[in-house]
């Protein structure tokens, strides 16, 4: 019983994204401070907190919409597998948590960004979903505070280049990450009756824009690097080793021929060269500040 209210919970809370999420705030942090302490968790908490609560507060917005597509139908309230009285009491709790957390354990000006990312995720994108099949950008905004609210929890400025390149970075990541879902899971959202870009744009002219957004997702990666002066040789040529091998996924994508397979590597390599780009500059940070 434990066990399957605990696979609930974590299919609620959107786990792996909130885990993603947190650890980029971890980063923000991390190039704010000049010495690691313990406290990094506590915006790292907070941030996970918050998160866990708009993920589950965006699958209570969406759950009639998520019962109508494959990829999502499984999901725990389409599925009927928790009552929505009983995510809205999980919701609740943890957002007032995550907020509690920000709010005691860093300052006014963090607490006010992670609170930012809940109204904007649930309180813009979501519903502009419904309205918008160009949701993705300004819905890539969320992608880019977790970030900055562990730089400024660590007593950075909130507009030193270092940080809004990083963010810059992250919100470009977001943009070629939701159109090659958006590609891989078209059908599902026409079933759904949410407007598309399939919609608008044929395949191959969406693959197009897909390209040009991962190549900046590249470039913005190098041009960070190098802002934030990574200091470890071996993570930069890692990064740069990386970069060539997202472009190269990139291209992949422009093939006229439409095999999915494609389309899922771009998606798993995307995700994956923004989680090892953050790993690596935590890692370098954290042997400079040791």
């Amino acid at each position: 019983m434990v066990k399957k209210w605990l696979k609930i919970f974590f299919d609620l809370i959107k786990l792996k994204i909130t885990t993603a999420v947190a650890i980029t705030t971890a980063v923000g942090y991390l190039l704010a401070v000049e010495q690691l302490s313990i406290k990094i968790f506590i915006p790292i908490l907070g941030i996970f907190l918050l998160a866990c609560g708009s993920s589950a507060l965006n699958e209570f917005q969406e759950r009639k919409i998520d019962r109508l597509m494959r990829r999502t139908k499984d999901r725990p309230l389409p599925a009927n597998r928790i009552q929505s009285q009983t995510a809205l009491i999980i919701i609740v709790m943890l957002s007032l948590l995550g907020i509690l957390v920000l709010y005691f354990g860093t300052n006014l000006l963090a607490t006010l960004l992670g609170v930012f990312a809940l109204v904007w995720y649930n309180g813009v994108y979501t519903p502009l979903k419904r309205k918008t099949a160009f949701a993705a950008v300004p819905g890539a905004l969320i992608g880019a505070i977790p970030p900055m609210v562990g730089w400024v929890a660590g007593g950075g400025y909130m507009f030193d280049p270092q940080i809004v390149l990083m963010a810059s970075f992250f919100f470009i990541w977001q943009v070629p990450h939701f159109w090659l879902l958006l590609l891989l899971s078209g059908d599902d959202y026409q079933r759904a009756g949410l407007p598309s870009l399939t919609r608008i744009f044929s395949t191959p002219q969406i693959a197009r824009m897909t390209f040009i957004w991962i190549l900046n997702t590249a470039l913005a990666a190098l041009i960070m690097i190098h802002v934030i002066e990574v200091q470890s040789v071996m993570i930069r040529i890692g990064i740069l080793i990386m970069t060539i091998g997202l472009a190269w996924l990139a291209i992949r994508i422009l093939q006229p021929q439409k095999h999915l397979w494609r389309l899922k590597h771009a998606f798993i390599g995307i995700n994956i060269f923004a989680l090892l780009v953050s790993l690596f500059l935590a890692i370098d940070k954290f042997m400079n500040v040791l």
